[in-house]
């Protein structure tokens, strides 16, 4: 299916886009398709299973309680993020659970959801979901996967050969091709790109729609900078933005100033993100901090800043996005980090380049740059939590973005490595790593990290 810019930026809730927001998205679905079959109403228990990545590292990532809150009926782009905890609480020691538009049913959060490390076959990120009626009997049984960024298959799309693509007038596969389309057309990646996305439709003001997804990232960034405290979770992990926010403003003369802030906009974003806020998944959530981090660097310290540079900003960024969505895969369980900082390091340097006055050359060398130097990014989150390495691997991959595009800047465009083949590369290397190395807290850090 083509990829949209809104698939590769939307509006959820952290730690995770493939194991909160997916699965909020997968129980919701389920819901609705009990609705669709007419049996919603007769459905008075739910079993539910995580398997893979999702059983290994869920409880970390609040994966059970974005089922829950799914299957109640909310959307990860709505729900408050300071009433899941509330909600999950009195779903717990109740012990009842209120289906969307349905009935209140019995559910033991603990014996109705169980998690297993075994793995689906065609993705970490599976999870099954059961409808039982009065007598126990199973009304219905569905197995979705949550295949990163938030995305949801369900088991018979999993199943079958991908659709044909939705109808754009100028379709891309790989990299060269996209800047052949601009250098020849003699426009930019992000006019390419736009062009598509008014042909998708998804919707009808694309510039106001982007600035509002900009908008959301700037929340993000002064949440996270307000906000003070201890991370929840186990690790004690406190918060450092804002005090590291406050010292900056008090010492405004060094001369690596702006990438001190570069630092603290990434740290922001991801511990709120952490904390189980409001983020932009960009393209993932474990992600979520890098490509606002380069935005906030290019509108605070870039003269001539504006909103139609944020524009062409972050289609620039996904239309490299959209390289490796089909290409690759930015899922974290599937291949490791690379996938996620990977790509959002890559997707920041490209539409850094852009803004700056790059060519579609440029861009394309600025995003090879970086990737390349995040292959092999494995995912071993210590307790399976989106903070330890997550948190400062997003702060260290926004300055590397710049360094990136200030690199491409320097040059004609031409390369060694194409960015075709470093995302190639990617892929390989993901389906070469090892599963405990890719988002189940099985080994790297989160193994040798010895808990105090």
């Amino acid at each position: 299916m083509a990829v949209s810019v809104f698939d590769l930026f939307s509006v959820g809730i952290g730690p995770s886009s493939s194991h909160t927001v997916g699965p909020m998205r997968a129980a919701a679905r389920f819901v609705t398709r009990l609705t669709q079959l007419g049996l919603l109403g007769s459905v008075t228990r739910m079993r539910v299973e995580l398997y893979g990545s999702l059983g290994a590292t869920g409880a970390g990532h609040g994966t059970v309680a974005a089922v829950v809150l799914g299957l109640a009926g909310a959307d990860p782009e709505t729900v408050d993020p300071a009433d899941v905890d509330h909600r999950l609480r009195e779903v717990r020691s109740q012990a009842r659970l209120p289906l969307a538009d349905g009935p209140v049913i019995d559910f033991d959060i603990d014996a109705d959801i169980s998690l297993s490390v075994q793995r689906l076959d065609f993705h970490s990120n599976g999870m099954a979901f059961e409808a039982l009626g009065a007598g126990g009997d199973v009304l219905d049984r569905r197995i979705y996967f949550s295949v990163g960024g938030g995305a949801v298959v369900d088991e018979a799309e999993a199943g079958t050969p991908p659709a044909a693509a939705a109808e754009v007038p100028f379709p891309f596969d790989t990299a060269k091709e996209l800047v052949a389309l601009a250098r020849d057309r003699g426009c930019s990646i992000a006019a390419v790109m736009a062009d598509n996305e008014r042909a998708l439709a998804r919707h009808p003001d694309l510039r106001g729609a982007v600035l509002r997804i900009w908008s959301v990232m700037q929340q993000c960034v002064t949440a996270g900078l307000a906000h003070r405290g201890v991370l929840p979770g186990g690790l004690d992990v406190r918060r450092r933005a804002g005090q590291l926010a406050a010292q900056l403003a008090a010492h405004p003369g060094d001369p690596l100033y702006a990438l001190d802030w570069v630092t603290v906009y990434a740290l922001a974003v991801n511990e709120e993100n952490a904390a189980g806020g409001r983020v932009v998944t960009a393209p993932t959530n474990g992600a979520a901090g890098v490509i606002p981090a380069v935005l906030h660097y290019y509108r605070r310290f870039v003269s001539g800043a504006d909103d139609d540079g944020v524009v062409q900003f972050l289609l620039t960024a996904a239309a490299i996005g959209v390289l490796f969505k089909a290409n690759a895969s930015i899922s974290g369980a599937e291949v490791g980090c690379q996938g996620e900082v990977g790509s959002a390091c890559s997707m920041a340097a490209a539409g850094l380049t852009a803004v700056l006055g790059g060519s579609a050359a440029q861009v394309e060398n600025a995003a090879e740059i970086g990737i390349e130097h995040n292959l092999g990014l494995t995912c071993d989150l210590v307790k399976g939590l989106v903070q330890i390495p997550c948190i400062e691997r997003n702060a260290v991959a926004a300055v590397k973005a710049i360094t990136a595009a200030r690199m491409a800047l320097r040059g004609d465009g031409s390369h060694f490595v194409s960015l075709d083949t470093a995302i190639k590369t990617m892929r390989e290397t993901g389906a070469d790593m090892a599963d405990k190395y890719k988002e189940t807290a099985l080994g790297g850090l989160a193994l040798n990290v010895v808990e105090c």
